[in-house]
């Protein structure tokens, strides 16, 4: 399997993908990586719009979800219901090496145990099976729906960036919030059901929480704190955001 290289590779693409639609984005990015193409998805609160464009434009390429095995009891009936709703998906669902169970007993609840903690969780609840999708799927061009509006630190991504061995590219990453909500009511898309209770983002049960008056999107993760997986195996990638 050849590999994007250079990182005039990730320009010249960010500058055709600036050009054209996201649903164009798509179909480009499947014309000419093909099997090497893999998206990710988080059943996250506006995952649905990305899932929706990948249905409707290149239901070719794979998607992987990544249960960690703590989401909301709801993102895992959203997920079943997304999945009715969207037939020709291609959903590959990839779980941590050890069930939840044995990570705390062994482990203990590493949520709770400061960073040190979290970047282990991470690593063996997101990093390590998605490092195993990638190989398993022969994938190294990553889609992402990652956008800009939604955290001060994506505010200058380009829509294709070269991660070591990896290829990421973001089809929606110059949407806005009005954007996502004005596609979503077009299509008649299902919100996330922990929406309408204040959650702004959407990860594991234990480390998600409403956003506040005064709060944001990064205010709603860790505690407020900021952390983003590191990517430490094979792969390459420098962080784990679906």
């Amino acid at each position: 399997m050849s590999h994007p290289s250079t990182l005039s590779e990730a320009d010249a693409l960010s500058a055709e993908l600036a050009a054209v639609k996201a649903g164009e984005r798509l179909r480009l990015l499947h014309q000419r990586y093909g099997s090497r193409l893999v998206a990710t998805t988080s059943f996250g609160i506006q995952a649905v719009v990305m899932l929706h464009l990948i249905h409707e434009h290149a239901p070719e390429i794979p998607v992987v979800f990544i249960d960690t095995g703590y989401l909301f009891p709801e993102t895992y009936r959203y997920i079943e219901e997304v999945k009715q709703r969207f037939p020709k998906l291609d959903l590959r669902v990839y779980q941590p090496s050890i069930t939840s169970a044995r990570l705390e007993a062994v482990y203990g609840k590493l949520w709770e145990q400061g960073k040190e903690g979290n970047d282990r969780y991470g690593i063996i609840t997101k990093v390590e099976p998605m490092d195993r999708a990638l190989k398993e799927l022969g994938a190294d061009v990553w889609i992402s729906g990652v956008r800009r509006s939604q955290s001060k630190s994506r505010a200058e991504r380009s829509f294709a960036e070269q991660q070591k061995k990896t290829l990421k590219v973001y089809p929606i990453l110059d949407w806005a919030d009005a954007q996502v909500n004005v596609y979503m009511h077009q299509h008649d898309l299902p919100p996330h059901p922990l929406a309408e209770q204040g959650y702004v983002t959407m990860g594991d049960w234990h480390s998600t929480a409403p956003v506040t008056e005064g709060g944001d999107a990064e205010s709603t993760r860790f505690n407020g704190e900021k952390y983003e997986c590191g990517l430490h195996l094979d792969s390459g990638v420098s962080d784990f955001q679906i």
